[in-house]
């Protein structure tokens, strides 16, 4: 607790703040949650409401950052549905402005909803998103949005018949403010081209504060389909890759034999059209980190490369969102405290506009395909370290 106090005291120094349009919303998770967001962000809402919309599933705290990203970007929260009574509880403290629905169909019923977000029990995510699509409305997941091909297949299928879209929230990306900067540097030409793309995804295990689903192997899809979605997300986006195959994946559980539904250790070599990428993700991140995970981006180009930082800096500097640029003119750090994240903004516009300025569909599935082959072509890890 003290760490966190003293997180969100050095944000607050940092942010500019309007007296009248500023309030904390804490996208951290409750206790059976999974890790919070890397970093607290505070929401400015529009004056106006673009669209309303609602949220169906609560069960991985990343609801949170979805649901602010939302509002930010001009939604109105009007009602939300879980089946479990806690998760409705902790949301309502959050939002005491939208409504609880008594079902789903309340909410899948109401024309005036617009958009549907979910971080409901990873398996799951998939069939209440082809529902979504097929009345009448858009949809954005937490990662992972799809965990098998055969879900992957059915939601292209609805995707297309109905023109909705279908969006996954990679927020290592999309409310990860360095990596955003990154984004423009590399279209600025700060690396030159870029060849290939090294992703860290570690993450803390906190075996006693996880729900059951977590631990099964069928719930979550496996460590590389999860985690490591966002890892594939990224390395198509700064490569610009369009097309690519999984050239070697790993994945098993080396260090938790009492949870055999438990993948702890995964990694893949990927290449694409457009470049080269390797991920690796994991649980062994020690408590004495002052994060969850020291999540890492490298983006290699010919004429430089970048580091990212995402969550921590083991070095001593403060807070998250850590981006060193070195090439041929020079080494610096910058400071990215002030960058706009812009998804939200951008998926409300899709939603009115029916365009794809925050995400294409495409890169959306296909993202979460080269996890999904990955994680299918993932050879058994056999090591013992006892």
């Amino acid at each position: 607790m003290k760490e966190k106090n003293e997180n969100r005291r050095s944000f607050l120094q940092k942010s500019v703040q309007s007296a009248a349009g500023l309030m904390a919303l804490p996208l951290v998770a409750p206790a059976l949650q999974a890790a919070p967001e890397p970093e607290e962000i505070f929401l400015t809402r529009p004056a106006v409401a673009r669209i309303k919309f609602a949220v169906i599933g609560m069960n991985h705290g990343h609801i949170y950052g979805q649901t602010n990203a939302v509002i930010r970007g001009g939604g109105e929260l009007v009602s939300y549905y879980a089946k479990e009574p806690d998760l409705m509880a902790d949301f309502k403290k959050r939002y005491p402005e939208a409504k609880p629905a008594a079902s789903e169909k309340e909410i899948l019923d109401d024309p005036s909803i617009q958009l549907v977000l979910s971080a409901g029990i990873p398996v799951d995510r998939a069939p209440l998103g082809i529902r979504v699509m097929k009345s009448g409305k858009d949809y954005m997941a937490d990662k992972p949005g799809i965990t098998t091909l055969a879900q992957l297949a059915e939601v292209r299928k609805v995707q297309k018949a109905t023109k909705q879209i279908y969006s996954i929230m990679y927020s290592e990306r999309f409310e990860n403010r360095a990596t955003v900067k990154a984004g423009e540097l590399v279209k600025a030409g700060a690396i030159g081209k870029v060849i290939q793309t090294i992703g860290l995804g570690p993450h803390r295990m906190n075996p006693k504060s996880r729900p059951e689903w977590f631990f099964e192997l069928d719930k979550y899809g496996g460590i590389i389909c999860d985690i490591a979605s966002h890892q594939f997300d990224q390395f198509l986006y700064f490569t610009g890759s369009t097309e690519a195959e999984v050239v070697a994946a790993q994945a098993g559980n080396v260090n938790h034999p009492q949870y055999p539904g438990l993948q702890d250790f995964g990694d893949v070599m990927v290449r694409g059209n457009g470049g080269m990428g390797y991920v690796r993700v994991d649980w062994f991140t020690p408590d004495g980190l002052k994060s969850w995970g020291d999540g890492r981006l490298t983006i290699l180009g010919t004429e430089g490369f970048i580091e990212i930082r995402k969550n921590v800096d083991i070095s001593g500097r403060e807070g998250g969102n850590h981006l060193f640029l070195v090439n041929q003119k020079e080494t610096k750090t910058i400071d990215t405290s002030d960058v706009d994240l812009p998804y939200g903004r951008q998926l409300v516009d899709d939603v009115l506009n029916r365009t794809e300025t925050a995400m294409t569909q495409e890169h959306c599935f296909l993202a979460t395909e080269l996890a999904l082959k990955a994680q299918a072509k993932a050879e058994k890890i056999k090591l013992k370290l006892s």
